[in-house]
């Protein structure tokens, strides 16, 4: 098994809501897409955060392709993570899986 690697495309901070977002490539060959689990403890390693601060809101994949684009957010805490977002998001991020569909 290959170990994934991240590599930050975009980033911004929104210090009104206390997040950095995030535009991550993913170069997972010769796997396919990687679980939102697997990903928010990359970018947490990656950043060296906690990993109940970081949220993968999106993650795309082409077609046969070994490259995804995820969109993540890194909050200032985790309390502030829960105010800010949306349900479906959290659910996700507690169940740890949902790579696909809701």
């Amino acid at each position: 098994m290959s170990e994934l690697k991240l590599e930050i495309l975009e980033s911004r901070v929104n210090k009104l809501i206390g997040r950095r977002e995030l535009i991550v490539r993913v170069a997972h060959w010769p796997r396919g897409t990687p679980s939102r689990k697997e990903l928010r403890e990359q970018v947490a390693k990656m950043l060296g955060v906690d990993p109940e601060t970081v949220y993968v809101r999106k993650v795309k994949t082409d077609y046969g392709a070994c490259e995804s684009l995820a969109r993540v957010h890194v909050y200032d805490s985790a309390e502030r993570a829960l105010q800010v977002e949306p349900p479906h998001i959290v659910k996700r991020h507690k169940e740890g899986e949902g790579e696909k569909g809701g």
